[in-house]
């Protein structure tokens, strides 16, 4: 139905951002290998949400740049770059109160001529996006009826409508139960896309990331597989906590067993 891109590397160097003179983000160096599902992790305030905005230039940096395959994120045409990276923001929304397949349909728009007409193709590639996040039956609902974790998946199917090369996604699991949160991890794993996520649960991104990034205090603390990237030191000192790490029983991935915390009483 569908035509997805292939992958693209994503990488970024030297990438410094600073708001009221105060670092956000400070000398960050990072590789998003093509085809990868790259988790981006990291506490409350790390630097994540900004770094992802950074990536897809919205916003100027301070200093560094950023790659796209051998491009120049910052010297791609505005429709180029929309075409090979699609963004879903942590809270996307929309000042119109349109239909769910008419949000989706925004995602043709860098593969349309200026007030060009949605077209047969375009309205198909929509619907099936629709399809693969569970939501076809609500393609003719209203956007601002929607529950947050049905418009976090309608901004998903948007994102994929896109055709992207490059999909870049900020909490995804926001709002979403559990069993969608496992069929939008396992549908973005398998899409031949490069994935670079934004996670909060480590877990979930031990289970379905083959690459990490850890950002702490705005640098980038570690990178690489999760077995080597999940260490008790790393976790006391990047999140505070105390945790074991071992393989899953099943899937072979790390899982973090954590240990309560002392409560003074």
């Amino acid at each position: 139905m569908t035509h997805l891109a292939e992958g693209e590397s994503l990488t970024a160097a030297d990438v410094s951002w600073s708001v009221d003179g105060q670092h956000i983000l400070a000398g960050v160096d990072m590789q998003v290998p093509t085809g990868s599902f790259t988790g981006l992790l990291g506490p409350n305030g790390s630097g994540k949400s900004t770094l992802l905005r950074g990536l897809a230039r919205l916003g100027k940096l301070d200093e560094g740049v950023v790659h796209i395959g051998s491009d120049d994120v910052h010297r791609l045409p505005r429709r180029a770059l929309a075409r090979r990276l699609a963004l879903v923001e942590q809270n996307s929304a929309t000042d119109i109160d349109l239909r769910v397949l008419d949000v989706v349909l925004l995602g043709r728009t860098p593969h349309r001529a200026a007030l060009q007409a949605d077209s047969a193709t375009d309205r198909a590639i929509a619907v099936h996006q629709l399809e693969r996040v569970d939501l076809a039956h609500l393609a003719h609902r209203r956007w601002s009826t929607l529950s947050g974790g049905e418009q976090q998946r309608v901004h998903l199917a948007r994102a994929m409508t896109q055709e992207p090369s490059l999909l870049v996604l900020d909490e995804p699991t926001n709002h979403l139960d559990v069993g969608h949160a496992l069929q939008l991890l396992a549908m973005v794993q398998h899409s031949g896309l490069t994935v670079l996520a934004a996670l909060h649960d480590l877990n979930l991104a031990a289970a379905f990331c083959d690459h990490l990034v850890v950002l702490h205090q705005g640098r980038v603390a570690a990178s690489g597989p999760p077995e080597q990237v999940f260490t008790a030191d790393l976790l006391a000192e990047v999140y505070g906590v105390e945790a074991d790490v071992d393989l899953h029983p099943r899937t072979g991935r790390p899982h973090l067993w954590f240990h309560p915390p002392m409560v003074p009483h």
